[in-house]
């Protein structure tokens, strides 16, 4: 009894076959964080045993390099020990014996640095948690009620925190006849810390700037501009698809700055794309803007999503694609929005299987009613 229940503490409960799934997939990434730093010092024209030398001499430094120096010294130590056999002294006149037990040391060592890492790595994850309930606080919660559309929306980082962005909130104009609803996706470059700081940002002066009387190509122009002093020069740009809508004349004025073409399905099942637009966020200061505008019929269908879900991956390194996920679309036109989200994510998790996610999921869906 004792023994299950220490097992089952261990495992928290999980099969043996999904304990593998989770090993495998944990290799996995592993596996790409290490290999990234040994395929960008790999020259090309080695010979074949020179290359398998030269791997595994850069596999060995892309591991030491992420080790503080201290932590290097005893990794070395450890695998010192590990290679020397063990001796003693013997003294037969006084019949005893002394050994020296090398690889009890090299253990002790590598426990040692197993405990520094795994102290690391706990502070670091309560730090991300905190991170990610910050995040969680600037995405909308239950999708809002807007007169004529329904809407669903979901987010799925591929590390604790995110780059995606995803709104949908009021903008006021200076009538009643003016206000509009804002929606908008986008997609920071990069992931994890950086990205969702970046997105922050993002999202705080996109709610700034929203504020301001002005049409959506200055309003994105100006979003441009404070995004290009904090973008590293362009290599932290954002791609973004902003829209306004008009719930009395069913209306989406919109802009796509460098982002997927949203997906346009119309009632009879033909398909438009949102193409308009200009420039990634971040990149050239003085861009240009320009905004277009499609009217929303009773059962048209708008999908705006990030690259995430068409760039996810299997096994076998194929790509989601889109004409997957127009096939899920047109499958499920007669659904609900939470439904074919639902449905969605479902098929994405088949086809992915047990493939890391490597980039940030996010995908809104809104259906325009009678």
């Amino acid at each position: 009894m004792r023994l299950q229940q220490f097992w089952r503490r261990v495992t928290e409960g999980l099969e043996i076959s999904q304990l593998w799934s989770q090993f495998e997939s944990e290799t996995k990434a592993s596996y790409r964080l290490y290999s990234k730093d040994v395929q960008a010092k790999t020259p090309e024209g080695l010979t074949h045993g020179g290359r398998h030398l030269h791997v595994v001499r850069e596999f060995f430094w892309a591991v030491l390099d992420k080790l503080s120096p201290a932590r290097r010294v005893l990794l070395l130590a450890a695998l010192i020990l590990m290679v020397i056999p063990q001796g003693g002294v013997t003294h037969n006149d006084k019949v005893y014996a002394v050994e020296f037990n090398f690889h009890f040391w090299a253990a002790l060592l590598l426990f040692v640095l197993l405990m520094l890492e795994i102290a690391d790595r706990v502070v670091m994850k309560r730090d991300l948690q905190i991170a990610r309930e910050i995040q969680t606080w600037l995405l909308p919660g239950a999708p809002p009620q807007i007169p004529g559309m329904r809407i669903a929306y979901a987010t799925r980082p591929a590390n604790t925190v995110a780059g995606d962005y995803y709104d949908v909130f009021p903008r006021p104009g200076k009538t009643r006849d003016e206000d509009r609803i804002v929606f908008a996706v986008a997609d920071v470059a990069g992931k994890s810390i950086p990205a969702a700081i970046l997105m922050a940002t993002f999202q705080a002066s996109l709610k700034t700037l929203s504020t301001a009387q002005v049409a959506l190509p200055e309003l994105v122009a100006n979003m441009n501009r404070y995004a290009c002093s904090n973008s590293q020069g362009g290599l932290r740009f954002t791609t973004a698809f902003l829209a306004e809508y008009d719930p009395a004349r069913r209306v989406f004025t919109y802009i796509n700055a460098g982002h997927n073409n949203p997906i346009l399905r119309r009632s009879n099942g033909l398909i438009e794309r949102l193409d308009v637009g200009g420039l990634p966020l971040g990149i050239q200061l003085e861009a240009t803007y320009e905004s277009a505008s499609v009217a929303l019929a009773p059962g048209d269908w708008l999908v705006i999503f990030t690259d995430g879900v068409v760039e996810a991956v299997n096994a076998g390194d194929e790509e989601f694609g889109e004409p997957r996920l127009l096939n899920v679309i047109q499958a499920g036109a007669a659904t609900e929005p939470a439904d074919l989200l639902q449905r969605l994510m479902a098929e994405l998790d088949l086809f992915v299987g047990s493939t890391p996610q490597h980039d940030d999921v996010t995908c809104m869906l809104l259906k325009a009613g009678a």
